[in-house]
């Protein structure tokens, strides 16, 4: 009898710490969901004081951090091409980045490049490049649904995605600073001032950035354009 009764407690003993082990675990995944929630919403709410000072600033061009040159790459465009550096040459290129499932900044951009691709409609010179922080769902035919939307010239207008460490590299090398203090970041690579658009010269050399929230940003770069031809 004592020793199936030492039992029964510890049998008692068990399921006890047991539920506390499962309570606590609860509690911590519900501390962690509204504590990603509520980051999610200051994030949200980030990016609508973006658009709000944006619309209040004159455009201008926002001077680079370091030197920066437009390394090598090879990376795929939404209709499937492979693009490399080498197909850009010789060429003025204008840079964005984006994220398709993103909803407030990143379409805002993307408008703007669309302007400025139909302001330099007789430029073959100029060629704009979007670059994807999330090569994972923004694939080749997520892009081409984008692209579509917006209505990008496959010709003039390459959407890239590909190889994360290739992307990766090409936008941390070339373009943008990466926040590696940044817990639970909005944007995948956790990559500062994803809302800029980058101005690269015929000889690949960064020469600044844009606001693309900015509603003056695509003459603002359109002129910056024609000032380096």
């Amino acid at each position: 009898m004592p020793e199936t009764a030492n039992s029964q407690r510890n049998d008692e003993r068990f399921f006890v710490y047991a539920a506390i082990a499962v309570s606590l675990a609860i509690a911590a995944a519900f501390c962690w969901l509204m504590f990603s929630l509520n980051r999610r919403e200051q994030e949200a709410s980030s990016e609508n004081e973006l658009l709000k000072m944006a619309k209040c600033s004159e455009a201008r061009l926002i001077l680079p951090d370091r030197p920066r040159q437009l390394v090598d790459f090879s990376l795929t465009d939404r209709t499937g091409r492979n693009i490399t550096r080498a197909d850009l040459d010789g060429k003025i290129v204008v840079a964005s980045f984006l994220l398709t499932s993103c909803s407030l900044t990143c379409p805002a951009v993307t408008s703007c490049m669309e302007q400025i691709q139909q302001l330099t409609t007789n430029q073959p010179d100029v060629k704009l490049v979007s670059l994807t922080v999330d090569p994972r769902d923004d694939t080749v035919e997520a892009l081409s649904e984008y692209g579509g939307r917006f209505g990008a010239d496959t010709n003039r207008w390459f959407m890239l995605t590909g190889n994360k460490t290739i992307l990766y590299n090409l936008i941390a090398q070339s373009f943008l600073s990466q926040d590696a203090d940044k817990f639970f970041g909005y944007m995948p690579g956790d990559f500062s001032h994803t809302e800029r658009i980058a101005l690269v010269d015929a000889q690949g050399k960064v020469r600044g950035y844009f606001d693309g929230l900015n509603p003056n940003a695509a003459t603002a770069v359109v002129k910056e354009i024609n000032r380096l031809k």
